[in-house]
């Protein structure tokens, strides 16, 4: 596989994909025509902020399957885009926790304390010890605007020099905050005007662009604001102005909304703002553990396994991935024969796990089978990424259901599609290993094996009729692998699966029909077949 790294990482993380094989090229500092050609054949894209990966960018690599972000914020990337055309979006959001929040609290002390603005004097030869009264920590009150992982590592160091903690989250619970002694707040005016400091660990979206304005930085007179997460958050003129006003004492900034800053942003003429080129995860440690994080994952998007921190898929942990494993192709190939089987407008598709499985979590493989569903339906590429997105845009409802009794069978998945009023289902189970059979189809009892060529015959469970179809075949030089019966009752109607080494003629399956014993014929093709 090859893939395409448009933003430095560290060599860690390169030799990871050496390692298993797969071919590297770094292609830095490529914008618009010439990134376009540089992702043609890629299979998957290691970026960082530098590079925009556009809808453009997916439309032009048709082998693309997952980019990477060596990093948290992922607001160069278009994940819509990214879903649409059965992309992978992953990012790595632990590697630089630790670095993005020691960089803010250095942020923090340094506003306070006026380090930069100190040391800068004193470089010039003034020894301006009565200009500067810093402001403790201690005792004042800490505003984190966010509280993911980086807000909660912020709040963790600081509450332990001794700040008092409320934070503003929409997405957390209030037992979630109190195990790190912070106050969860209803809203950010409420965030706001409690808080000497605020510190923002917010992504930036559309909710969050902008989100502190003019009024918001008003209701923090007197305070100070540290913004190590995403530029954009804040209204940069807006808190240049307070800041050289004096509405407010002090601020961090080490983002910003264009990167690299614009020479003439109105922060970097404030003396009391501090600004860094965006540091916060600019450590040694960290650099190495995003990039082999990144790396770490696309390789098991490479070889099917779960990828970790997927945005816009279904993920799962490592150690929970063995016990559903087994059940992916499954899944997918049940899918595949029912939508084959069913002549109809698909309006439904059920998933049905039983026994075993059903304590499991299936999110995965309930994307799996609806790419089983899809795959032959539609003109773009089908995976779990963008299967259940097809699904809502054409109008099919999705549902999931578990039950502990498989009868016969330890774990049992069911795959049913509908059009409402006409259905067809397909049942698959795993013996022993990796032994995959389809046991039931539309409620007869079959034992086939799921691969390559299949015909599925309905015909009248009378003699001859069995001997009649590998007759014909067999004239057609079609070579019969396996046959699993089935039937409803001595007389009635049979279900009969052939696996067969080669694709059946259309001549010879009409000649099937014209035999009035035989009541339908439907070729499966599975495997890529």
């Amino acid at each position: 596989m090859k893939v395409l790294v448009t933003d430095p990482i560290a060599d860690a993380g390169l030799d990871r994909f050496r390692e298993a094989g797969h071919e590297v090229e770094t292609a830095y500092d490529v914008e618009g025509d010439a990134l376009l050609a540089a992702v043609e054949d890629a299979d998957a894209m290691v970026v960082r902020s530098g590079t925009e990966v556009t809808a453009e960018v997916f439309a032009a690599a048709p082998n693309l399957q997952i980019v990477g972000r060596a990093g948290i914020g992922v607001d160069n990337i278009d994940i819509e885009a990214a879903t649409e055309h059965g992309v992978i979006v992953a990012n790595a959001p632990q590697g630089n926790v630790r670095a993005a929040a020691e960089h803010s609290v250095a942020m923090a002390f340094a506003t306070a304390r006026s380090i930069p603005q100190a040391h800068n004097r004193l470089r010039d030869g003034e020894w301006a010890k009565g200009d500067f009264l810093g402001t403790e920590l201690n005792e004042k009150t800490l505003g984190v605007v966010g509280f993911g992982r980086v807000g909660q590592e912020v709040a963790r160091r600081l509450d332990a020099l001794g700040m008092d903690l409320v934070t503003y989250d929409p997405y957390i619970s209030e037992e979630r905050a109190e195990r790190f002694g912070a106050e969860l707040v209803d809203s950010l005016d409420d965030c706001l005007e409690q808080a000497d400091f605020i510190t923002i660990h917010t992504p930036l979206t559309d909710e969050t662009e902008n989100m502190i304005g003019e009024e918001e930085i008003a209701q923090l007179e007197g305070g100070y604001v540290v913004n190590c997460a995403r530029g954009g958050i804040i209204d940069e003129p807006a808190l240049a102005e307070a800041v050289e006003d004096g509405l407010l004492k002090g601020a961090a900034i080490d983002v910003f909304a264009d990167e690299p800053v614009d020479p003439d942003n109105p922060l970097l003429d404030v003396d009391d703002v501090v600004v860094t080129p965006h540091l916060g995860a600019s450590t040694e440690a960290a650099q190495e553990h995003v990039a082999t994080s990144t790396a770490d994952q696309i390789i098991a998007a490479f070889n099917g396994e779960p990828v970790i921190n997927a945005l816009n898929a279904p993920s799962m942990d490592e150690s929970a991935f063995p016990a559903v494993e087994p059940y992916l192709d499954l899944a997918d190939t049940a899918g595949t024969i029912a939508v084959q089987l069913f002549d109809g407008h698909v309006s439904d598709v059920e998933v049905t796990y039983a026994g075993d499985i059903a304590d499991h979590d299936t999110e995965i493989v309930t994307a799996t089978a609806l790419k089983g569903v899809f795959e032959r339906a539609v003109e773009t590429q089908v995976n779990a990424v963008n299967a259940e997105r097809i699904a809502e845009e054409r109008g099919i409802d999705v549902t999931e259901s578990k039950t502990s009794s498989a009868e016969d069978f330890q774990s049992l998945i069911t795959v049913t599609v509908s059009d409402g009023e006409e259905s067809i289902s397909v049942s698959g189970t795993q013996f022993a290993g990796n032994d995959a059979r389809i046991v039931r189809i539309d409620g007869y009892r079959v034992d086939a094996v799921p691969h390559g060529h299949m015909l599925v015959a309905r015909n009248e469970d009378v003699p001859g009729v069995i001997g009649f179809i590998g007759t014909v075949l067999g004239e057609a030089d079609v070579n019969i692998a396996g046959m699993f019966n089935g039937r409803e009752t001595i007389g009635g109607e049979a279900l009969t699966v052939y696996n067969l080494d080669d694709p059946v003629p259309e001549e010879t399956v009409e000649r099937l029909l014209d035999d009035e014993r035989v009541i339908d014929i439907t070729q499966i093709q599975l495997n890529g077949q």
